[in-house]
Protein backbone atom coordinates (compact mmCIF):
# COMPACT_ATOMS: atom_id res chain seq x y z
CA UNK A 1 0.00 0.00 0.00
CA UNK A 2 2.70 2.47 0.97
CA UNK A 3 4.82 1.52 -2.01
CA UNK A 4 1.91 2.35 -4.30
CA UNK A 5 1.44 5.73 -2.61
CA UNK A 6 5.16 6.55 -2.80
CA UNK A 7 5.27 5.59 -6.47
CA UNK A 8 2.31 7.87 -7.22
CA UNK A 9 3.96 10.74 -5.35
CA UNK A 10 7.12 10.21 -7.40
CA UNK A 11 5.07 10.28 -10.58
CA UNK A 12 5.45 6.58 -11.29
CA UNK A 13 2.32 4.85 -12.44
CA UNK A 14 1.62 1.23 -11.82
CA UNK A 15 1.18 -0.77 -14.97
CA UNK A 16 -2.43 -1.81 -15.38
CA UNK A 17 -2.94 -5.50 -14.79
CA UNK A 18 -3.51 -7.62 -17.84
CA UNK A 19 -6.78 -9.45 -18.36
CA UNK A 20 -7.00 -13.17 -17.78
CA UNK A 21 -6.47 -14.82 -21.18
CA UNK A 22 -9.51 -16.31 -22.87
CA UNK A 23 -9.51 -18.08 -26.23
CA UNK A 24 -9.61 -14.75 -28.11
CA UNK A 25 -6.61 -13.29 -26.29
CA UNK A 26 -4.84 -16.64 -26.47
CA UNK A 27 -5.21 -16.66 -30.26
CA UNK A 28 -3.89 -13.09 -30.43
CA UNK A 29 -0.92 -14.00 -28.26
CA UNK A 30 -0.17 -17.01 -30.46
CA UNK A 31 -0.36 -14.83 -33.58
CA UNK A 32 2.17 -12.48 -31.99
CA UNK A 33 4.36 -15.38 -30.86
CA UNK A 34 4.45 -16.91 -34.33
CA UNK A 35 5.26 -13.53 -35.87
CA UNK A 36 8.11 -13.02 -33.40
CA UNK A 37 9.45 -16.58 -33.64
CA UNK A 38 11.96 -15.62 -36.34
CA UNK A 39 13.15 -12.61 -34.29
CA UNK A 40 11.65 -10.30 -36.89
CA UNK A 41 8.38 -8.55 -36.04
CA UNK A 42 7.43 -5.86 -38.51
CA UNK A 43 4.54 -3.68 -39.64
CA UNK A 44 3.40 -6.17 -42.29
CA UNK A 45 2.98 -8.91 -39.68
CA UNK A 46 1.34 -6.50 -37.25
CA UNK A 47 -1.11 -5.42 -39.94
CA UNK A 48 -1.96 -9.04 -40.74
CA UNK A 49 -2.53 -9.79 -37.05
CA UNK A 50 -4.82 -6.77 -36.78
CA UNK A 51 -6.80 -7.91 -39.83
CA UNK A 52 -7.15 -11.43 -38.45
CA UNK A 53 -8.32 -10.15 -35.06
CA UNK A 54 -10.76 -7.71 -36.69
CA UNK A 55 -12.21 -10.38 -38.99
CA UNK A 56 -12.31 -13.10 -36.32
CA UNK A 57 -13.96 -11.05 -33.61
CA UNK A 58 -15.89 -8.36 -35.55
CA UNK A 59 -13.66 -5.53 -34.36
CA UNK A 60 -12.99 -2.20 -35.99
CA UNK A 61 -9.33 -1.37 -36.78
CA UNK A 62 -8.78 0.56 -33.53
CA UNK A 63 -10.29 -2.19 -31.40
CA UNK A 64 -8.18 -4.79 -33.21
CA UNK A 65 -4.99 -2.76 -32.65
CA UNK A 66 -5.82 -2.38 -28.95
CA UNK A 67 -6.47 -6.09 -28.68
CA UNK A 68 -3.18 -6.86 -30.42
CA UNK A 69 -1.34 -4.54 -28.02
CA UNK A 70 -2.85 -6.44 -25.09
CA UNK A 71 -1.92 -9.73 -26.76
CA UNK A 72 1.66 -8.50 -27.22
CA UNK A 73 1.89 -7.84 -23.48
CA UNK A 74 0.36 -11.22 -22.66
CA UNK A 75 2.73 -12.96 -25.05
CA UNK A 76 5.73 -11.22 -23.48
CA UNK A 77 4.73 -12.36 -19.99
CA UNK A 78 3.61 -15.87 -20.89
CA UNK A 79 5.92 -18.68 -19.90
CA UNK A 80 5.39 -20.71 -23.06
CA UNK A 81 3.37 -21.42 -26.15
CA UNK A 82 1.59 -24.47 -24.68
CA UNK A 83 -0.36 -22.37 -22.16
CA UNK A 84 -2.21 -20.44 -24.86
CA UNK A 85 -2.54 -23.39 -27.22
CA UNK A 86 -3.98 -25.65 -24.53
CA UNK A 87 -6.52 -23.00 -23.54
CA UNK A 88 -7.68 -22.87 -27.14
CA UNK A 89 -7.79 -26.66 -27.50
CA UNK A 90 -9.97 -26.90 -24.41
CA UNK A 91 -12.44 -24.22 -25.49
CA UNK A 92 -12.56 -24.21 -29.31
CA UNK A 93 -13.90 -26.97 -31.57
CA UNK A 94 -11.69 -28.67 -34.17
CA UNK A 95 -12.92 -26.81 -37.29
CA UNK A 96 -12.29 -23.45 -35.61
CA UNK A 97 -8.86 -24.57 -34.36
CA UNK A 98 -8.07 -25.47 -37.96
CA UNK A 99 -9.12 -21.96 -39.03
CA UNK A 100 -6.81 -20.57 -36.34
CA UNK A 101 -3.91 -22.59 -37.77
CA UNK A 102 -4.64 -21.09 -41.19
CA UNK A 103 -4.59 -17.62 -39.60
CA UNK A 104 -1.24 -18.37 -37.95
CA UNK A 105 0.08 -19.47 -41.33
CA UNK A 106 -1.09 -16.15 -42.85
CA UNK A 107 1.01 -14.29 -40.27
CA UNK A 108 4.05 -16.43 -41.06
CA UNK A 109 3.71 -15.66 -44.76
CA UNK A 110 2.83 -11.96 -44.30
CA UNK A 111 6.41 -10.67 -44.42
CA UNK A 112 7.37 -12.86 -47.37
CA UNK A 113 10.18 -14.43 -45.36
CA UNK A 114 9.52 -18.00 -44.24
CA UNK A 115 11.93 -19.04 -41.46
CA UNK A 116 12.43 -22.52 -39.94
CA UNK A 117 11.76 -21.10 -36.45
CA UNK A 118 8.28 -20.14 -37.57
CA UNK A 119 7.63 -23.67 -38.80
CA UNK A 120 8.81 -25.10 -35.48
CA UNK A 121 6.53 -22.80 -33.50
CA UNK A 122 3.55 -23.55 -35.76
CA UNK A 123 4.19 -27.30 -35.57
CA UNK A 124 4.27 -27.10 -31.76
CA UNK A 125 0.94 -25.25 -31.78
CA UNK A 126 -0.59 -27.73 -34.25
CA UNK A 127 0.37 -30.65 -32.00
CA UNK A 128 -1.17 -29.03 -28.93
CA UNK A 129 -4.28 -28.06 -30.91
CA UNK A 130 -4.61 -31.72 -31.95
CA UNK A 131 -4.47 -30.94 -35.67
CA UNK A 132 -4.25 -34.09 -37.74
CA UNK A 133 -1.26 -34.19 -40.17
CA UNK A 134 -3.55 -34.52 -43.19
CA UNK A 135 -5.33 -31.28 -42.17
CA UNK A 136 -2.17 -29.18 -41.97
CA UNK A 137 -2.34 -26.18 -44.32
CA UNK A 138 1.16 -26.79 -45.66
Amino acid sequence: MFESLINRLRGKREAPSLPEPDEHLALGALLVRVAKSDNHYDAVEIGEIDRILADSFSLNPIEAAKMRATCEKLEAQAPGTPDFALLIRQTVDYPHRLEMIRALWRVIMADGDHAPEEDETLLEIEKIFGIRPEDRPV
